[in-house]
């Protein structure tokens, strides 16, 4: 068997050390006689698994008892409602930074949910940057400020988090988690789905202030309750078993190399090898994003023509480099370079960029 390199931008690739180790237990998790997949929810196994995972999450990012770490279903589109369900209440205002496709999502659902209002829309600008907190325009009576730190579809990110005061700050971190170090204790609510830095399609992390909890109405349905599944440790319902345990591992797998720290030193280095080619050949590989606001996760750009897409796209994958196609509501293509792609890949796929402009441009 020969592995590919993985530029998916979601279900993304893991690392292979962890798939290896997923492989050797899969028969018989721990001497139990059993696979994780066959095994209850409730036995003192998978609990103390569930357990260890939010406590080592908590370690990577530098948070205390003041949080808690829940593991739910649905993906971070779930949350784009279960956040204002919890959150919003009467006479408040819920804040949106419009900086992409899915903050765009997010701030429609809660429209229907209450009082939403987009402090920043950058919609009309083509998603291309990462606004400033001077250009934005906050409610009164906020009920928190939602932004989404990194931009999939178009290639954008917060390269640096800016002061945003004291205000409940809440973020979809899906596409940019754990992959560099950031001050965690400044957002009231992070929400990521695993399938991107963290673990396979299935269990979508929430990392939520306890001060925060309270604020879930008593006459929610409990199973939208963030205060019902904080109390239950995040089995009030059957969880998704095997996702959390492949997020378990691959959080021991971060520990083990260097944490957040490391990973953004690696990251920085292979985003450097995209970038430098779009630098170098402007006029051939159209960057979307601003320098500035460059993603260090999914790079986007255009080439001349669409035939040269093609191309590009049929030549990248039977030299073994798949899912570098853009999302298809912006074309192009989309280099995503996740925590787990080793910086092997991205020297290897800018090897091919250089040769592939040398020879059709």
């Amino acid at each position: 068997m020969s592995r590919v390199y993985n530029f998916n931008a979601g279900p993304a690739v893991l690392p292979l050390e962890v798939l290896e180790e997923v492989q050797a237990e899969f028969l018989d998790y721990q001497n139990s006689g059993m696979s994780i997949i066959e095994m209850s929810h409730r036995t003192p196994t998978y609990e103390a698994l569930n357990a260890q995972a939010e406590q080592d999450l908590k370690d990577l990012l530098g948070l205390g008892e003041d949080y808690r770490v829940l593991f739910m279903t649905g993906g971070a589109t779930t949350q784009f409602s279960l956040l204002p369900m919890n959150l919003l209440a009467a006479g408040e205002t819920a804040d949106y930074a419009v900086t992409g496709m899915f903050a765009q999502k997010a701030f429609q659902q809660a429209q229907k949910i209450g009082s939403a209002h987009a402090a920043v829309d950058l919609a009309a600008e083509g998603f291309k940057r990462a606004p400033a907190v001077s250009e934005m325009k906050f409610s009164d009576r906020q009920a928190y400020l939602h932004i989404t730190t990194n931009n999939t579809i178009y290639g954008t990110a917060w390269r640096e988090y800016p002061d945003f005061g004291d205000r409940t700050l809440v973020a979809d971190m899906s596409s940019d988690f754990l992959s560099h170090p950031f001050a965690a204790d400044k957002f009231s609510l992070i929400y990521a789905g695993a399938q991107k830095n963290l673990g396979p399609a299935g269990t979508t992390v929430v990392i939520i202030k306890k001060s925060l909890l309270a604020k879930s109405p008593e006459n929610l349905p409990e199973i939208f309750s963030y205060n019902v599944y904080a109390k239950n440790d995040s089995l009030y319902n059957t969880p998704p078993v095997f996702a959390v345990y492949v997020v378990a591992k691959v959080l021991k797998w971060l520990k083990k190399n260097g944490g957040l720290a490391a990973m953004g030193e690696l990251n920085g280095k292979k985003a450097a090898l995209i970038y430098g080619l779009l630098d170098r050949w402007p006029e051939f590989y159209r960057g979307h994003a601003q320098t500035a606001s460059r993603s260090m996760m999914n790079a986007t750009f255009r080439l001349p023509t669409e035939e040269l897409e093609a191309k590009f796209v049929q030549q990248a994958e039977a030299a073994g480099f798949v899912g570098v196609k853009g999302h298809r509501s912006v074309g192009g293509m989309r280099i995503s370079m996740y925590n787990a792609l080793p910086l092997e890949g991205c020297a290897k796929l800018a090897q091919f960029m250089e040769d592939f402009y040398k020879k059709n441009a």
